[in-house]
């Protein structure tokens, strides 16, 4: 009985331990492919921004100069959507442009390995896309 009780726990203590699964990344949309859900793309934007400020915090310059790079087509997509919310339907130009515009300092700061350029881009880009959001 007690080997069984070590042996489940045992067990338990090893599920428990295991690291989370590695984030699969994100594959490119199709450059000519339909508009997209508007909402899809915000989810899409902040797991982007999430990779972003994971690959940041551990020094992955490659990695966050393709989160940028990923925000910025994101961006694109993002002023094609359909399905846009009414409160976001007049200004979804501009702020698409904004998103894209901050994705290029990120990914331009990612490049020169800019501690700071990064964390305030990032900074911006986390903001934009909060603001983005469907709901209030």
């Amino acid at each position: 009985m007690s080997r069984v009780l070590f042996a489940g726990l045992s067990f338990f203590l090893l599920v428990g331990c295991a690291l989370p699964p590695e984030q699969v990344p994100l594959k490119p949309l199709p450059e000519d492919g339909p508009a997209q859900p508007y909402a899809d793309l915000v989810s899409r934007a902040r797991v982007q921004a999430n990779a972003a400020n994971e690959a940041f915090y551990v020094n992955k310059w490659t990695d966050l100069e393709d989160a940028a790079k990923g925000l910025e087509q994101t961006a694109r997509f993002l002023g094609k959507a359909d399905e846009v919310p009414v409160r976001h339907k007049d200004t979804l130009a501009i702020e698409a442009g904004d998103l894209g515009k901050q994705a290029v300092k990120l990914r331009e700061a990612a490049r020169e390995k800019d501690d700071k350029k990064a964390n305030e881009a990032l900074q911006r880009l986390n903001l934009k896309i909060r603001q983005l959001r469907a709901e209030d």
